[in-house]
């Protein structure tokens, strides 16, 4: 069994779905989420570099056996990493995948090339 041949989407199209109201809000969304997100998170790891050149004594306290302080928050950069993602999946399946999803089955059945908006 073939699958049917497939039109491929001109500019035009693409640039009806851009300039869509969709589109502008499934931007807003993602921002609200990754611009916020990032600051912070680019804060943490400043002051994780910044604590680790300037307050050396600080981040060699010991807390266990031979962990120091600086091990600790080196690790939380990690996890830190991987909640953000966690975060993220779970935002976008709720916020920004549905819209995004309704935007590529319109595109694929060319309903941006014949000009009809939700």
């Amino acid at each position: 069994m073939t699958e049917p041949e497939r039109r491929l989407l001109t500019p035009e199209e693409y640039r009806q779905a851009q300039d869509s109201p969709e589109f502008t809000e499934l931007r807003r969304r993602f921002r609200r989420f990754a611009v916020p997100m990032t600051v912070a998170f680019l804060a943490w790891y400043l002051l994780y570099v910044l604590l680790s050149t300037y307050a050396v004594d600080l981040m060699a306290t010991h807390v266990f056996g031979d962990v120091n302080l600086g091990i600790l928050l080196g690790l939380g950069q990690f996890v830190t990493t991987f909640a953000i993602t966690q975060a993220y999946v779970a935002y976008s399946a709720r916020n920004t995948d549905p819209i995004a999803d309704e935007m590529r089955t319109r595109l694929e059945a060319h309903e941006y090339a014949r000009g009809e908006q939700q």
